[in-house]
């Protein structure tokens, strides 16, 4: 079995509103917890683009190899908020890379 990661997700860009993040925020991912703690926001709608695929990437699976990324170490997803026309909110884009455990 492939040793766990953390998976660390920062708030990289907000396009409109966000009223949870700001850039620079971190959600910390310690399969299969979050880790509060550690966490600065949270938001059930940046939470969904990641959940499917979190375990495969906690396990070392490739960001590339999963058709996520151009680069083998991070990915780049954004929350379903459309934000303006559409809502009052704003799309946030994150970074999501791993950290080894100590």
């Amino acid at each position: 079995m492939k040793p766990v990661n953390k998976l660390v997700k920062t708030v990289k860009e907000i396009r409109g509103k966000c009223p949870v993040f700001k850039v620079g925020d971190r959600i910390i991912f310690d399969e299969p917890k979050i880790v509060v703690d550690e966490t600065d926001a949270l938001c059930v709608h940046a939470l969904e683009p990641m959940l499917s695929m979190r375990v495969a990437l906690s396990r070392g699976t490739s960001f590339k190899e999963l058709g996520l990324a151009k680069e083998e170490e991070r990915d780049y997803i954004q929350c379903p908020d459309t934000g303006p026309p559409y809502t009052s909110g704003g799309t946030v884009v994150f970074e999501i890379r791993r950290e080894l455990k100590r």
